[in-house]
């Protein structure tokens, strides 16, 4: 029985090691595909985008009425110049960004903005510089499928207002929100039915007042008039009611666009306003357009307005310089080092040195797919992170072995308890030395710089399996093997009385 314990265990840290170098593949649409998450890899070995985001000095249209004050109704902008002047208008071009927006507090808060929505889509990997003297950023990020998105994304302005339709009147703003999200479920009936997006904005306590107030101001009214008819044959009299909707409307805009114009049906106290994206759908590509464009939008509205326009004006792919050919290199010299070291485990210790180099293999493994699912990003120097961790590893494997190596074979009934004592001493010793190394390790996992972080967090990974896992899957083998040999002694000294 026991012996079949360590046989099942070596064949799931076999299954393991196959995960962890191979993948996890599954038919879909009559082809392969290995499910198994990618590493994600930083930039000094996957390559980057860097763009260049320039303060605009792109020109707005205003038109201004004849004492001089900018005329806010939005169908004067579809008038002619012939129209403009009758009504004795004028047309001025001025810069979105005027002279007084263009401060360096201004600029600051713009990459302050930037940089809280890249972490929000879980960007933690990449570097954004402010140039004080003029505003332009230059950002350096991680090459995805997703890249020109988040940088569409990031570049926004996010400028959110709500306004009466005619008079332009500015309702509420960007202060009025408290937090913006992406909702989704079913909806719909018959052939429309499916599944329906909607951006969620909850406003603040003030906001939540304002919009109760405007719910009630802009709310859809029913105004009744009643027609009396006199026939002279009859000298009957008849009345005829008759309802006409009276809608005052609101438009909300986000960065001088239009997103919607609609009145209320009700008074709305909760102060949240769902908007529809898109129609119910179960197409999943569909559907996942509408959650991107309704995350992005809510992503904008959540990290609040870029004070400056900006423009992007360069946005190119730059390679890294580390080639794969020298990535392999690196990796067949440490599998090259690593066989030899196991090697050495195996003549040195015999059985134990055997399982000492499964236990091994699988920690390796195991340490592999747990990089890829905690989202480490890894860098070069997480690479050598992991060249420690399985150096550390191969110290504390071959000081239990040579601790365990001590132990009296001859005392075959007191074997599991010496084993166990052997097991504590190392622990012990070991990892009371590694502390300055775990502070060190922790150190460097809340450091912002990547390189380093991607070492601490390798590090950090790789000394917790090397705890945890040596005890739960090592230890357990050398003792389950120990038990083994015993109960096979004991049957042969049965055998010979």
């Amino acid at each position: 029985m026991k012996r079949v314990k360590i046989i099942t265990i070596t064949l799931i840290i076999i299954l393991i090691t196959m995960i962890a170098f191979g993948g996890i593949y599954v038919k879909k649409q009559n082809r392969m595909e290995n499910i198994m998450k990618d590493y994600s890899l930083a930039m000094d070995l996957d390559g980057s985008r860097v763009v260049r985001i320039k303060v605009s000095d792109e020109k707005q249209t205003i038109i201004k009425d004849s004492n001089g004050n900018e005329v806010t109704d939005s169908s004067a902008t579809s008038l002619s110049d012939e129209e403009l002047q009758e009504k004795g208008y004028t047309k001025e071009e001025q810069p979105y960004n005027s002279d007084d927006v263009k401060t360096v507090d201004n600029y600051k808060k713009s990459k302050s903005i930037i940089e809280k929505r890249m972490n929000q889509l879980g960007i933690n990997n990449y570097i954004i510089k402010l140039d004080e003297s003029n505003g332009d950023i230059v950002l350096e990020l991680p090459e995805s499928s997703n890249t020109d998105s988040i940088i569409r994304t990031i570049g926004t302005s996010g400028k959110f207002e709500i306004v009466d339709k005619d008079t332009q009147e500015v309702l509420m703003t960007n202060a009025d929100i408290k937090t913006a999200r992406v909702l989704y479920g079913y909806s719909g009936t018959g052939t429309a039915s499916g599944t329906a997006v909607y951006l969620d904005i909850e406003f603040n306590k003030e906001g939540k007042e304002k919009f109760k107030n405007i719910s009630e101001t802009y709310k859809t009214t029913q105004n009744t008039t009643t027609e009396n008819t006199t026939e002279n044959t009859t000298e009957n009299t008849t009345s005829e009611d008759t309802s006409d909707a009276t809608q005052k409307e609101i438009t909300m805009k986000i960065d001088d666009e239009n997103i919607m114009t609609t009145s209320f049906d009700e008074v709305i106290e909760n102060g949240r306003l769902q908007l529809s994206i898109g129609q119910p759908t179960t197409d999943n590509d569909t559907l996942q357009n509408y959650i991107q464009e309704a995350s992005s939008t809510a992503l904008v509205l959540d990290t609040g307005e870029i004070p400056i326009r900006y423009e992007v004006t360069d946005n190119e792919y730059v390679y890294t310089d580390i080639t794969d050919n020298e990535i392999q290199i690196l990796i067949y010299v440490v599998l090259a080092i690593t066989v030899v070291a196991l090697l050495v485990l195996i003549i040195r210790y015999k059985a134990n040195g055997a399982i000492g180099a499964i236990g091994y293999i699988g920690l390796i493994s195991l340490l592999l797919i747990i990089i890829r699912y905690a989202n480490v990003a890894l860098s070069l120097e997480g690479i050598f992170g992991i060249i420690a961790v399985l150096i550390i590893n191969y110290i504390f494997t071959n000081k239990l072995l040579a601790r365990l190596n001590k132990i009296d074979k001859t005392d075959k009934k007191n074997i599991s308890i010496n084993i166990s004592k052997a097991n504590r001493e190392v622990y012990k010793d070991f990892f009371i030395k590694l502390i300055p190394v775990i502070i060190i390790v922790i150190t460097f996992i809340l450091m912002d710089w990547v390189p380093i972080s991607s070492f601490g967090m390798t590090m950090f990974w790789g000394i917790i399996l090397i705890a945890a896992y040596n005890y739960i899957v090592t230890y357990s083998l050398i003792k389950i093997n120990a038990d083994t040999k015993k109960g096979g002694n004991k049957k042969d000294e049965k055998d010979k009385q």
